[in-house]
């Protein structure tokens, strides 16, 4: 129990996920040697580079190291989103597509790429799309004049169930040849297009929602306790919950938009870092973000290596996720079904 609480836990973790990030540099079908990236360095600036070194820093610099950056960065988020919502709704079965944010950014971007819009287009589409499904299961619980939590997830399930039908007109509509196949790239989450500007872009808001999260969870901390015992401890509950969920949502959108449909993140690496640090929503939300940024390091790894053609990371997340919380389901006491 000491160790869990101890900061060496955190430290340890963020040591492990420097350390692989490292080797992820090294490693894909195009492999070279620590001693050849830093003569790489060395060509610099010289007019006529070595062939060899030429390869090896325009794949560095132009591939590997913003898809390295981009799957820390996914992964830190989709799993700090997760970790949120499951603090919000009381609930350890609950992911960050429960109010319908992933189905609605899937119908975002499938819309822009039948429309022809370019990448950046289809990445603004689908991160309005995924807001906009949000609100939408914040309108419904209004319109039913319910503030409770689960008319709350009843929205949640009319919203995703509304972008998912929407989803599949389009894709029945799409061209078979050109737009459908796109679309279903798109949809299984990959991290092969990201560029450094799109993750300049993302990186800022990612780490803003972050960080607000952590400072919010001595908050959620009290919201677990419940609404009313929440309120005599001078907690505003629903400002807490709407913002929350805002900050939530708005990671997750960020992420879908930028690497597309990457489940099980957000549901398994909150229970990983329940189980070894402890119930406190802030440390939890700390390690998550840690721990999230190493499994999909380590996924987009395995989806580079495993194949000559690459994996989508979507499709490994998926079964290496859904391994692991049967895992966690049997190695852990904190979780009651």
């Amino acid at each position: 129990m000491r160790f869990r609480h101890s900061p060496f836990l955190s430290l340890s973790c963020l040591g492990l996920c420097f350390a692989l990030a490292v080797f992820s540099l090294f490693i894909g079908r195009f492999s070279f040697s620590p001693s050849e990236l830093w003569q790489s360095f060395s060509y610099l600036g010289q007019a006529a580079l070595a062939s060899r070194m030429e390869t090896i820093h325009s794949i560095l610099w132009q591939s590997r190291l913003p898809r390295i950056l981009a799957a820390l960065c996914v992964g830190a988020a989709l799993s700090t989103s997760g970790a949120a919502y499951q603090a919000i709704f009381r609930n350890p079965l609950v992911s960050p597509g429960l109010l319908g944010v992933l189905a609605g950014s899937g119908f975002g971007a499938a819309l822009s790429i039948i429309a022809g819009f370019n990448p950046v287009l289809t990445q603004i589409c689908a991160f309005l799309g995924g807001i906009s499904a949000v609100l939408i299961s914040i309108l419904v619980q209004r319109i039913l004049g319910q503030n409770s939590v689960l008319i709350l997830i009843f929205g949640g399930l009319i919203s995703a169930a509304f972008f998912t039908a929407l989803l599949s007109i389009l894709k029945y509509i799409a061209d078979p040849e050109s737009q459908l196949p796109d679309i279903v790239f798109w949809l299984l989450g990959s991290l092969t297009q990201i560029s450094s500007t799109q993750l300049a872009m993302v990186s800022l808001p990612v780490a803003g929602g972050i960080l607000g999260l952590s400072f919010a969870g001595r908050l959620l901390d009290a919201l677990s306790m419940g609404d009313d015992e929440a309120c005599t401890l001078g907690v505003s509950v629903h400002y807490i919950r709407y913002s929350v969920i805002a900050v939530a949502t708005m990671l997750a959108a960020l992420t879908v938009s930028m690497a597309g449909m990457i489940g099980w993140v957000g549901l398994v690496v909150p229970h990983i870092a329940r189980v070894m640090g402890g119930t406190s929503n802030q440390r939890v939300i700390n390690l998550s973000a840690i721990i999230g940024a190493i499994f999909l390091l380590l996924s987009d790894d395995l989806a580079r290596c495993l194949s000559p053609e690459e994996i989508p990371v979507g499709i490994i997340t998926d079964l290496v996720g859904c391994l692991l919380f049967l895992w966690v389901l049997a190695s852990s006491r904190e979780i009651s079904l």
